[in-house]
């Protein structure tokens, strides 16, 4: 009856370190699918405060082209009250800041596209790590339930072994001589 209590005893003390195995793997798993869901928000969050500056940029450069027509009307006007020296002058200064405008909207759209290849290269490596992450996660799970069974094995085997060895000596001592049978 002590055997069947210490192996009770035994068998409670496995189970105990077993759901404390699993809790602490299931914390486990879940912090890293906390660190690997901030890492994803802070990604797309970088990437979407870039992209919001960069439509800033772009409403700014298309409300300065869309301003542009007035100012070349303003010009036109003062050229037409001007000498023909004034005409050729201002329209030399409407082609420049025409070229230089051009300029600025063409880098901006290179800005804008570049921005656009970052954010999607860094989305793209974050998938990856996301990836990785998840993949070395569920390794480490494979390889923590192979332990777990290992163990549970070994246990097994080692109370196999104690039951024939209590069955052996209960068999001696009632082969013993004298031994009065009840």
């Amino acid at each position: 009856m002590a055997v069947d209590t210490e192996t009770a005893a035994t068998g409670l003390a496995e189970i105990r370190d077993l759901k404390m195995t699993v809790f602490a793997l299931r914390e486990e798993l879940e912090r890293a699918r906390r660190d690997t869901t901030e890492a994803v928000r802070q990604g797309v969050s970088g990437a979407n405060a870039e992209i919001v500056q960069l439509k800033a940029t772009i409403s700014a450069l298309r409300d300065e082209l869309q301003q542009w027509p007035i100012r070349r009307d303003e010009a036109a006007r003062l050229a037409q009250s001007a000498n023909l020296d004034e005409i050729k002058q201002l329209k030399a200064s409407v082609a420049a800041l025409r070229d230089t405008l051009e300029a600025a909207r063409l880098g901006a759209e290179t800005a804008v596209r570049q921005a656009i290849i970052g954010a999607q290269d860094e989305i793209a490596q974050l998938r990856a790590t996301a990836a990785s992450l998840r993949e070395a996660l569920e390794q480490a799970n494979f390889s923590k339930q192979g332990e777990i069974a290992a163990a549970r094995a070994q246990d097994h085997a080692e109370l196999a072994q104690l039951q024939a060895t209590v069955r052996a000596l209960r068999e001696q001592v009632q082969a013993a001589p004298g031994r009065k049978t009840k």
